[in-house]
């Protein structure tokens, strides 16, 4: 008989016979039943009858060991204790469990199906990815019920440190910076800079600063360079920014672009509008000069939003006693949320269609005021109607007082409009904005000329205020609308004698100009020798016996110099004027546009490259009419500046390449392709 540890190699063999079996039915009340195995140990064997004995095979290594009912177990146990195979079985099972079938909706409609691999090393680049895009904390990955969650959707999953995250953002950022530089590197076109400043309500300072620049295939690109942080400390009682002077924000801005190596390339800076930022980019003209269009005379742009913004808030200061006793109607029925029932309730018994909520402005956002005068507008008859049932609201607007709110809301949606084109940050606005503010200048005029008291002196306010910007921003805007062919000169033509009256002529001429004095440099910048080929060229030289050639060759060069001068040869900018504007379209890529009339027009296409790509606001849409109270989350406040730095970029630089159409897939190939490559 064969022992119980006896090993079966072919499990297709006849189990060995027993000698001096024992044969006993069962009770009569058992047959053809089978007992109930209850021991876990039958998870891994599988158990036979054979030749009168009972056989356990193994599930693994098919190894067959006595059964019986007198063997017991224990055997069992140690055999699946000491099973070389069970091991690597179970990770086979593991592996076999997690296999998924990975779907893939094209944009065709056709549906892929594929096989998904578990990487550990992609899924925490990914969790990178996720923390820097969605400004998770840091300590997410030390979150009890994030880590349950992630480990019921992969449980192969190794959860990293808050360190370990730390770390692959880093490594992140590395990448990124790196294919952003190169990027720069090659660019052959200028970069327009904007930056901000602003405070954020946990006591610090921000700087940023973002390059906006048309790339090789002609598509518009904003990315974030860097983002400074200045902490403030306190002394005694009074709270002491670190310095914001001219020096120190030159010094910024210089080192910015020599980390980027771009000081050669800066086309424009948009700033806004205060005497420190004037001081600080005439620092910056004196450090670039040489690298600069024009000697630096187009390289400072005003914040047109934040001129804007300055010539709303003259205006409303006309009406402010209204506006204060609305703000204080709305802090009254946003103040708890049975107040905000009532109102809600009355507004459906007068059955105001109306869906907005109350809300209450920010004194430094003007757009926020104008909704809030327009909600309120909408809900006019619900705030009458309360003071009759409510005797503790006393702050009521009177009908004149509505009336005067209506027609003051009416002019600011032109501005608000107006603010919503030129802040869009995926489109060029260089070219938009000329028409949109001539627009609003005229009609700041025309509402000069109201028999609205309250009309009329908030638009001499405005006006005021207006001009003083005017001169210094209309250049830069006027080239910028010339070089969209559907506009070309005609439109200077067409609104600069409602500005300029009789010295029309004078500003027209100035800026052709300035045209063609940006034409004559680009020319001299592009087709400038080198100073190698130069030294390659034979001079023409005459010897002292040849003195009647030299005169010869005199008379021939006084020749050639008065054709020069007497001959007029039309540049590129002549035939581009001179041929007739585009049947005007509100829908039209002008990028496009040049980007296939470069062969025409070559220098003007390099003009254009460089003048559509400059933004006329330095802040985003979002905060076009603010002039501060932006914030960091409180995850992001606490960090150290440079990890805060690292998270901004890298997440702007990550939103821009999946908007650009890269799936997060993509950016993993690429992160991977550039480790390989370093």
């Amino acid at each position: 008989m064969p022992d119980s540890s006896r090993v079966l190699h072919n499990p297709s063999h006849s189990l060995p016979a027993a000698s001096n079996p024992t044969i006993s039915l069962p009770p009569i009340s058992n047959l053809g039943k089978k007992r109930k195995l209850t021991s876990t140990v039958w998870d891994h064997f599988e158990k036979v009858h054979h030749s009168g004995n009972d056989w356990a095979i193994c599930s693994y290594c098919k190894t067959s060991l006595k059964a019986n009912s007198k063997n017991g177990t224990k055997s069992l146990h140690n055999h699946i204790e000491k099973c070389a195979k069970k091991g690597n079985q179970d990770i086979v099972k593991c592996l076999e469990k997690q296999k998924q079938i990975s779907i893939d909706i094209r944009n065709d409609g056709k549906v892929h199906f594929g096989n998904f691999t578990f990487d550990q090393e992609k899924s925490r680049r990914e969790l990178a990815c996720a923390i820097i895009l969605h400004e998770y904390p840091l300590s997410i990955t030390e979150h009890v019920g994030f880590r349950k969650f992630v480990a019921s959707l992969q449980p192969l999953f190794k959860m990293v440190s808050q360190n370990t995250i730390k770390k692959d953002i880093l490594d992140i950022y590395d990448v990124e910076f790196n294919k952003l530089y190169k990027s720069l590197e090659k660019l052959k076109s200028r970069i327009a800079i904007t930056t901000d400043m602003w405070t954020s309500n946990q006591k610090k300072g921000y700087m940023s600063i973002t390059a906006h620049y048309i790339d090789d295939f002609w598509v518009l690109q904003n990315r974030i360079l860097r983002l400074l942080i200045f902490s403030y400390f306190y002394y005694i009682d009074l709270c002491v920014p670190t310095p914001h002077t001219k020096e120190e924000l030159a010094k910024n801005l210089m080192e910015a672009f020599s980390k980027w190596n771009i000081e050669t390339k800066i086309s424009t800076i948009t700033v806004e509008n205060c005497s420190t930022n004037d001081g600080m980019v005439s620092i910056v003209v004196d450090k670039l000069f040489g690298d600069l269009l024009c000697d630096g005379v187009v390289l400072h742009m005003r914040c047109c939003a934040h001129i804007l913004n300055l010539v709303v808030k003259d205006g409303l200061a006309t009406i402010e006693s209204s506006l204060s006793r609305i703000r204080d109607s709305v802090v009254f029925w946003v103040a708890s949320p049975q107040r905000v029932e009532k109102f809600e309730e009355m507004a459906r018994q007068l059955k105001i269609t109306c869906t907005k909520k109350l809300s209450l402005d920010c004194k430094t956002r003007w757009n926020s005021t104008y909704h809030m005068l327009q909600t309120a507008i909408e809900y006019k008859d619900v705030f009458t109607r309360l003071k009759i049932r409510e005797k503790s609201y006393k702050d009521v607007l009177t009908y004149d007082d509505w009336e005067m709110t209506k027609r003051v809301a009416e002019k600011l949606e032109t501005f608000h409009s107006i603010t919503e084109i030129f802040s869009g940050k995926k489109y060029p606005t260089s070219n938009c904005f000329f028409i949109s503010i001539c627009q609003l200048r005229n009609s700041i005029v025309e509402w000069m000329s109201s028999d609205d008291d309250v009309i009329k002196s908030m638009s001499a306010r405005m006006f005021e205020k207006f001009e003083k910007y005017w001169s210094v921003v209309h250049i830069v805007l006027a080239v910028a609308v010339i070089l969209d062919p559907r506009y070309k000169i005609k439109v200077v033509e067409y609104y600069f004698p409602m500005i300029y009256g009789d010295n029309t002529s004078n500003e027209i001429e100035q800026v052709k100009v300035t045209c063609y004095n940006l034409l004559n440099d680009y020319q001299s910048r592009a087709f400038k020798p080198k100073s190698q080929n130069l030294s390659s060229v034979p001079p023409i030289s005459i010897s002292e016996n040849q003195g009647s050639l030299k005169k010869y060759f005199s008379n021939l060069v006084a020749f050639l110099n008065s054709s020069s001068t007497s001959v007029y040869v039309k540049s590129e900018l002549d035939h581009y004027l001179e041929e007739p504007v585009l049947p005007w379209m509100q829908e039209f890529d002008i990028l496009n546009w040049w980007k296939t009339n470069g062969i025409k027009y070559p220098t003007l296409q390099m003009i254009a490259r460089d003048f559509l790509a400059v933004h006329v606001s330095s802040v985003a849409s979002e905060f076009a009419f603010s002039t501060g109270g932006r914030v960091v989350s409180i995850h992001r406040s606490r960090l150290h500046e440079d990890t805060l730095e690292v998270l901004m970029c890298s997440q702007n630089w990550l939103w821009s390449e999946i908007e650009a159409g890269c799936s997060n897939e993509s950016i993993s190939c690429l992160w991977d392709a550039e480790n390989d490559v370093n």
